[in-house]
């Protein structure tokens, strides 16, 4: 695997906090594996071999590695210099494959160099929900997603069923019904280090990335798998666990059911003359 990292100035970043830990307590975590792959099954039918996709908030790498795996053409970013650097780490170069990672945020990919734009953009695991403001990221992403190109983002849904019924057990009230919050929720990552964190429907989606971009279709991930911070759940009940993880796709397609889990994943269409 060839990796060729580029750098913009390195600035500390939020998840600067938690990228050493971020793959041991998520990506190896059985929620995690379990919500990666069903994000997984939504991008490779729209990515292929030969085209060229930027994944921003990229975290560590295990996407894009799993696109180039594929023969996928990647440029991936991430905000967090610490995130880029588990990404170089993750490289096995026994593998004939190329990966270029760059420190940068997604609110700054209008400085993105572009020779010709990408056939897709990949957003995995909520960090649209860091955004405040979607008008100029989709304007962004317009400029660099070619007519017909897809989008594929994975975000934090506004009403997850699970996360209700979890925290209302443990008394914790506020916590049940944050989604439900217009201006956001302020995230604690690590002491020192918090972001803040906006839920949006797929309607509201939608409608912020129209008119340049079509929802072709969205399903949930998470109405019977657990959010990650109930992992004790997939360790004490591992029958109920894997008939979650089987059932958990048939019902993220579901109208209404697919609205209660704990992710969206949605798949835009650049609108445009197709060259």
């Amino acid at each position: 695997m060839r990796i060729m990292l580029e750098h913009s100035t390195p600035t500390a970043a939020p998840f600067d906090a938690i990228a050493e830990a971020y793959d041991e307590v998520f990506s190896k975590s059985a929620i995690g594996r379990a919500q990666r792959r069903a994000v997984w099954s939504e991008m490779d039918r729209e990515f292929h071999a030969g085209q060229s996709i930027l994944e921003i908030n990229c975290g560590t790498g295990i996407d894009a590695f799993h696109l180039a795996r594929r023969g996928v053409i990647v440029d991936a970013c991430d905000s967090a210099p610490g995130m880029i650097l588990r990404a170089r780490q993750r490289a096995n170069t026994s593998e004939p494959m190329a990966v270029r990672f760059r420190c940068l945020p997604i609110e700054k990919l209008d400085t993105l160099p572009l020779q010709k734009p990408y056939d897709g953009v990949l957003s995995n695991f909520s960090g649209m929900n860091c955004i405040a403001d979607l008008a100029p990221v989709v304007r962004n992403l317009a400029r660099i997603v070619r007519p017909g190109g897809r989008t594929v983002v994975c975000v934090f849904g506004t009403f997850c069923l699970w996360e209700v019924l979890w925290y209302l057990r443990a008394g914790h009230f506020r916590k049940a019904f944050r989604r439900l919050r217009r201006r956001g929720v302020d995230a604690v990552l690590a002491p020192g280090a918090s972001v803040r964190v906006h839920y949006r429907s797929a309607r509201y989606l939608s409608r912020a990335f129209a008119p340049c971009f079509r929802l072709k279709r969205w399903r949930g991930v998470g109405v019977a798998l657990p959010p990650s911070y109930a992992a004790s759940i997939s360790v004490n009940f591992p029958r109920l666990f894997r008939l979650a993880v089987a059932i958990d796709p048939l019902l993220g397609r579901c109208p209404g059911l697919r609205s209660l889990a704990d992710h969206m994943v949605l798949t835009f269409e650049r609108m445009g003359e197709s060259s």
